[in-house]
C-alpha cells in the first residue's frame, strides 16, 4: 500500500463519503496475564453495532504514515515514518490499528470512552504537531517499545479534535491501554483536553468512565475470593452454599463497562501463574468467553453514543489473544470460531508495503470418526 492510496482512503473516510464511525463504536474489555516464564498474554473483546469488517495487517518498519491535521485531511498533521513493525486489527479498510502488537512486544488497543474523551485544543499553527484519535494506537505501536517511552512521546505530540462528518462530527471518542514485554501497563486517556496517562496495576480496561472511577470502584468487591467460602452457622445450624462458586458470589455478571471491569479483574487474576506463556494464551480464550456478547444481547438504538449512530445489534465483533513472549497475535473473528494466528517472527518486517490478511475463512471442525 503506497503513501499516495493511504492518504487517499484516509480523504475518502475523513471526508465523510466512507463511515468511520463504527470506529466509535467499540465497547471492549482487556486484561493481561502472567507467564511462568517471563512472558505476557494480553487478550481483549471488540464490541460493535454493525460489522467492522477488520483485517489483519502488518505495517513494516521505515514506513511513511501520514498525519491527520486539524482539517481531517491526511497529510496535514504530523507524518512520520515507522520504527517499529507491529501487527493488529484494522477496520473499513484503513490503514490504522484498532489493537495491535509491535516487534518488541508493546501491546494494546483502543476503546471506546465517548462520555469522558476529550481531545486538545490545537491551533493551525501546531497542526503539523497532531494526529486524530483514531491514529493513536498506530502511532504508539510503530514509535515506541515500552511504557516509558510512550509515557515521554505522547507528552511531545498532540491529538486533534478533527471531526468525522459521518460521526454527527465528533471525534472518535477512545482511550488507550497499552501493556509491554516487561508487564508494566499504562492507560492513555484525554479528559477535558489534556493528556492524562496512568499507571496500571490492575492491566484491565474496558470503557467509560474515566480509568480512575474504575479503580475506585474496586473496593466496592473487596469481598471476592477465588477461595470457596465456609458454611454459614447460625446458632449451630449449619448453611451450606449450593454450589461451589460461593468465592466470587456477588461479582457483576452484566455488560456495563463498570461491571465488566471487575470480572476481568477477578477472573485473571484468579488465573494460575505457574504455566508457561503458551500455556496462557488457553486461559486467555477461556477468560474472554465470559465477555462474549451474544447477538441481540445488547439492542443499540441511534441515539445511544455507542451505536455509531445507526443502531442495531451490539455483538463481540472478534477477540484477540497476543503472546508478547512468543510473538503471536491470535484472532477469533465473529463469522467462525476458528482462532486464527499470525506469527510475528515469520513476517517480513521490511517490507515496502503495508500487508493485509483476510479472516474470511469458513467455519471449520476436527472430524472425530
Amino acid at each position: 500500500m503506497k503513501k499516495k492510496f493511504i492518504k487517499k482512503i484516509f480523504a475518502c473516510v475523513i471526508s465523510g463519503s466512507m463511515v468511520l464511525s463504527p470506529l466509535t463504536t467499540l465497547a471492549c474489555t482487556s486484561f493481561l496475564l502472567k507467564g511462568n516464564d517471563g512472558g505476557f498474554v494480553y487478550g481483549r473483546t471488540m464490541e460493535f453495532g454493525f460489522p467492522l469488517k477488520s483485517d489483519v495487517i502488518m505495517v513494516p518498519r521505515n514506513f511513511k504514515l501520514p498525519g491527520v491535521g486539524i482539517d481531517g485531511k491526511p497529510g496535514t498533521g504530523l507524518n512520520w515514518t515507522t520504527k517499529y513493525a507491529a501487527v493488529g486489527m484494522n477496520g473499513v479498510n484503513l490503514p490504522i490499528l484498532l489493537d495491535g502488537m509491535n516487534e518488541k512486544g508493546l501491546v494494546g488497543g483502543l476503546l471506546n470512552a465517548p462520555n469522558t474523551a476529550m481531545y486538545q485544543d490545537v491551533s493551525a499553527a501546531e497542526a503539523t504537531r497532531s494526529i486524530s484519535s483514531a491514529q493513536l494506537l498506530i502511532y504508539a505501536l510503530t514509535n515506541f517499545a515500552t511504557v516509558e517511552e510512550v509515557k515521554e512521546g505522547l507528552k511531545k505530540i498532540l491529538v486533534n479534535k478533527s471531526t468525522i462528518p459521518a460521526y454527527h462530527n465528533q471525534s472518535a471518542p477512545v482511550h488507550m491501554t497499552l501493556h509491554d514485554r516487561a508487564g508494566k501497563s499504562i492507560v492513555v486517556e484525554y479528559l477535558k483536553g489534556q493528556l492524562v496517562i496512568t499507571d496500571n496495576p490492575t492491566s484491565v480496561l474496558t470503557n467509560d468512565p474515566e480509568f480512575n472511577e474504575h479503580l475506585n470502584s474496586i473496593g466496592n468487591y473487596s469481598n471476592l475470593t477465588k477461595v470457596e467460602r465456609p458454611p454459614v452457622v447460625i446458632n449451630g445450624a449449619t448453611f451450606n452454599a449450593p454450589s461451589s462458586g460461593s468465592g466470587l458470589h456477588g461479582m457483576p455478571g452484566d455488560f456495563l463497562s463498570p461491571s465488566r471491569f471487575i470480572r476481568a479483574i477477578f477472573l485473571s487474576n484468579s488465573a494460575p501463574t505457574d504455566v508457561s506463556s503458551e500455556q496462557q494464551v488457553n486461559t486467555a480464550w477461556h477468560i474472554l468467553g465470559s465477555f462474549d456478547i451474544p447477538p441481540g444481547a445488547i439492542t443499540l438504538p441511534a441515539s445511544n453514543p455507542y451505536g455509531g449512530g445507526s443502531g442495531g445489534f451490539e455483538i463481540t465483533e472478534w477477540t484477540v489473544v497476543a503472546d508478547n513472549k512468543n510473538m503471536m497475535y491470535y484472532v477469533k473473528p465473529f463469522e467462525n470460531t476458528n482462532a486464527q494466528a499470525f506469527d510475528m517472527k515469520k513476517a517480513d518486517m521490511n517490507a515496502k508495503d503495508i500487508q493485509t490478511i483476510k479472516m474470511n475463512m469458513a467455519q471449520t471442525y476436527l472430524p472425530l470418526n
